[in-house]
């Protein structure tokens, strides 16, 4: 993204951005990058950045581990890797060990489920591949403590058996010499002491000439002499050369080891910047958590549409100082292009032009930013600012003409995907003459497609926007009656300045505030007082909106409730119809049975009597239910003629009659709850409770 001025990402605060972003950053190759945060104009750059930012945060958030443990700053030995005789140490090369281990670690962690959940962080190393082969390397030289292994050649192998054994051989003698010359008197002290790599005994210095050896030189106080022992001199030589050798085939092994890697220099710094992309990946990813960054959609256009928008640096001083940070929502689009802000001192303005500018700049770097997840932001190529004083002592030009000579560059270079902000348009000169080129400057800007912000305290730019197509008003909302900002942008009608509510708030003077009035034009100050009431009323029905919002809330809650309620009870209903048609399907089903009983028994009956008639009778009333009530009754006064209901317990042999039918039979079988009751002929099973016991009654 072009700026213009250059210092335009100091005056929108990008550079504090940047600061906080390195301050997460743990490697030097993540901490360059931070500080040289680059802006992006390709949507497939921008949304490649911020997926990654985004898939990473969720890791954080989820509590999902990923391997980027190591944080390594090898420039200066994968440099070295690559110049040719060049030789690396032992430490170096677990430092590279370490790299290839990080990288099989990431490697092992993106599985194919993980490769397609998160596609942009596997990015990263879709340009390079794991090779084994650098860790077995190292691994067939160095141990775990970056020191040639005995095995690592044949020759080293028997310089270190000949040296252990040199040493312990020079060990025995030494000791023995020790003990000798400490009978004798003649040692200072009797613990072995190195003088340019040989063993030496310390002696007093009046006895050096009695000890048989070389002076190899006196302490500080001269009252101690260091003396190579004659009998040590030879094995001090040949653990000397044997040292010497072993340094010799240890360097040989380094410079070939480096010689093999050598020609995966270019590998191990692609791996080197794998890391590194990875260690700024989560570093944007824990700046996101600090300022609640969220992730926008981001559109091929010029556009904003910022909801619920917070200026990031802003809302960290809150959070430390527990304020809260009033959120902004603003949105520019083709039909409106340009928003002018106009309110009171003090009232926010600045900060909401700031905002704008500098989360579209954060986002075209593919960092997260403090909005509401449906926000969209477009993508613009050129951004310019012009904010507060830029008066030059170098070049002798006053505020009003630097100001000008910034609006010239604006609009020679402005068009379509230009995002400005300007600061007080007009400001420095004559209010009507600088609020007269204001307005030319702001319609040429319009006329260019541009995409920006003013703010003004004009009243002809206020009334300008209001009749121009492109350009919108903007408000910062004031509390008139305790004097506060509210630092809430309203868009749609335009701001007033105050001037006059201000100076009487804090006390001015009536006499010189009527003074001041007669002076206003009459007109101008009528709109200014229209603009109060206008704002106030505003207010007023923002406030009543949200009342209304709250009660049509609450009717809802009420009327889902209500729905619940309903629902619960139409359930309850159906239930209980299902219950009342289950009762009448039992009971046809009962009818159904006792009706084929019936049957099969005037089957039986009119196989034995004689007057078939009479059966024919039998089978019509049942069939067609002729005068049943009349049978039912005649046969309940038959039964009840002969039979007195006792009651009691049902049991085998007992006499019983059915509360239904009022027919009488005897039990034969008892099975749990029902009885079998053998009428006439044919036995049936019957509910217990469908049953009382009866007894024949007396003849008279």
């Amino acid at each position: 993204m072009r700026l213009y001025p250059e210092s335009a990402y100091l005056q929108l605060e990008f550079d504090k951005v940047r600061n906080l972003l390195a301050e997460h950053c743990q490697s030097e190759y993540a901490r360059e990058k931070a500080q040289q945060l680059r802006i992006h104009t390709r949507k497939d750059f921008i949304d490649v950045e911020l997926k990654q930012s985004h898939e990473y945060s969720q890791l954080i958030k989820n509590g999902i581990y990923f391997p980027n443990d190591y944080i390594l700053n090898l420039s200066k030995e994968l440099k070295l890797l690559s110049i040719p005789g060049a030789v690396l140490s032992g430490e170096q090369f677990l430092q590279i060990r370490k790299l290839a281990e990080s990288m099989e670690k990431i490697f092992r962690w993106f599985d194919n489920e993980r490769r397609t959940a998160y596609d942009a962080l596997a990015r990263v190393i879709g340009h390079t591949y794991y090779e084994k082969v650098i860790i077995e390397l190292i691994d067939d030289v160095l141990d775990e403590y970056g020191q040639v292994k005995d095995n690592a050649s044949p020759e080293l192998r028997d310089i270190r058996q000949n040296l252990y054994r040199k040493r312990n051989e020079l060990r025995r003698v030494f000791e023995k010499i020790v003990a000798k010359l400490n009978k004798q008197g003649y040692l200072a002290e009797i613990e072995e002491s190195f003088m340019s790599g040989r063993k030496v005994v310390a002696v007093f210095a009046e006895q050096k000439r009695t000890v048989k050896g070389i002076l190899h030189g006196e302490s500080d106080s001269r009252k101690t002499a260091f003396v190579e022992p004659e009998e040590t001199i030879e094995l001090n030589n040949q653990v000397y050369e044997l040292e010497n050798e072993e340094r010799k085939e240890v360097h040989r092994l380094l410079r070939e080891l480096t010689a093999r890697l050598s020609s995966y220099a270019s590998l191990l710094t692609a791996y080197h910047i794998v890391v590194g992309e990875y260690d700024f990946i989560r570093a944007k990813a824990k700046f996101s958590a600090d300022i609640k960054g969220e992730y926008p959609a981001v559109v091929d256009k010029a556009h904003i549409h910022l909801v619920q928008a917070c200026h990031p640096l802003l809302y960290l001083y809150n959070q430390r100082s527990q304020k809260p940070t009033i959120p902004v929502t603003i949105t520019l689009d083709e039909a409106k292009r340009v928003l002018v802000i106009s309110g009171p001192n003090a009232g926010g303005k600045t900060v909401t032009l700031k905002t704008v500018g500098l989360l579209q700049m954060m986002v075209q770097s593919g960092l997260l930013v403090p909005v509401h997840p449906s926000s969209q932001f477009g993508i613009f190529k050129q951004l310019m600012i012009h904010i507060g004083d830029t008066q030059s002592l170098e070049f002798e030009l006053s505020t009003y003409s630097s100001h000008l000579i910034h609006m010239k560059y604006f609009m020679e270079n402005a068009n379509g995907k230009t995002l400005f902000f300007i600061d007080e348009l007009g400001s420095g000169s004559d209010p009507n003459l600088g609020g007269a080129f204001a307005e030319v400057i702001l319609q040429e800007l319009a006329k260019k497609h541009s995409f920006g912000i003013v703010t003004t305290h004009y009243l002809n730019l206020k009334v300008m926007a209001g009749k121009t197509p492109g350009i919108i008003n903007g408000a910062m909302a004031f509390d008139e009656k305790h004097l506060q900002p509210q630092y809430k942008l309203l868009i749609g009608k335009p701001g007033s300045s105050y001037t006059f509510s201000i100076a009487e708030r804090i006390g001015l003077d009536k006499g010189l505030i009527n003074r001041a009035r007669n002076l206003v034009d009459d007109d101008q100050f009528r709109l200014d007082k229209l603009l109060n009431r206008t704002e106030q009323d505003l207010r007023d029905l923002e406030k009543k909106e949200k009342t209304v919002q709250q009660a049509l809330k609450e009717n809802e809650r009420l009327k889902k409730e209500m729905e619940q309620v309903l629902n619960k009870e139409k359930h309850r209903q159906q239930v209980e119809m299902l219950k009342e048609q289950n009762r009448i399907s039992e009971e046809r089903i009962a009818y159904l049975k006792d009706m084929e009983r019936k049957l099969k028994q005037m089957l039986i009956e009119w196989r034995k009597e004689e007057d078939k008639n009479k059966v024919i009778k039998q089978m019509h009333a049942l069939l067609f239910k002729k005068n049943e009530q009349k049978a039912v009754s005649k046969m309940q006064k038959k039964i009840d003629s002969k039979f007195t209901e006792v009651g009691g317990e049902i049991k085998v042999g007992d006499k019983v009659k059915m509360k239904r039918n009022h027919q009488v039979g005897e039990v034969i079988e008892m099975r749990g709850k029902r009885a079998v009751v053998k009428i006439g002929l044919l036995p049936m099973q019957v509910e217990v409770g469908d049953l009382v016991v009866v007894k024949e009654k007396a003849e008279n």
